[in-house]
């Protein structure tokens, strides 16, 4: 299944960073720089280097935080929700194309799953991470 996401995010024509970072956007709302790279598990030097290409590309844009000036919030432009939307369509397609064998309760179970072990997964590299 990796293989499949990753295909079908390269048939997008956005890098996997770019893809998680504009998907994590359209179903979240504007996000601080540093709360992305978290959701999307990048270093804050590659979160910032994503956000820059894709400002680059006029798909986010970057604004000061109205109630901490310190905080930079991204948010998707109209050309970058549009991209998004498109993108994470044909990527659903695709998943839902290669789970197509499974029954309904099938693939509940296997959701559940996949949340069960990415919650311990994560709780365990957070209790080993200095």
């Amino acid at each position: 299944m990796d293989e499949i996401d990753r295909k079908s995010i390269a048939q997008t024509g956005l890098c996997i960073s770019d893809f998680a970072v504009l998907e994590v956007l359209l179903h979240k709302g504007p996000l601080p720089v540093n709360t992305i790279g978290a959701k999307v598990l990048l270093t804050s030097g590659s979160i910032s280097t994503a956000v820059d290409r894709l400002e680059e590309r006029k798909l986010v844009r970057r604004a000061v935080d109205k109630t901490d000036r310190r905080v930079c919030q991204v948010h998707l432009t109209a050309p970058g929700g549009r991209l998004i939307k498109k993108a994470f369509a044909q990527h659903r397609r695709n998943l839902e194309r290669a789970m197509s064998s499974l029954t309904p309760a099938e693939k509940d179970k296997a959701a559940a799953l996949l949340v069960r072990l990415g919650r311990q997964a994560a709780e365990d590299f957070e209790s080993e991470t200095p």
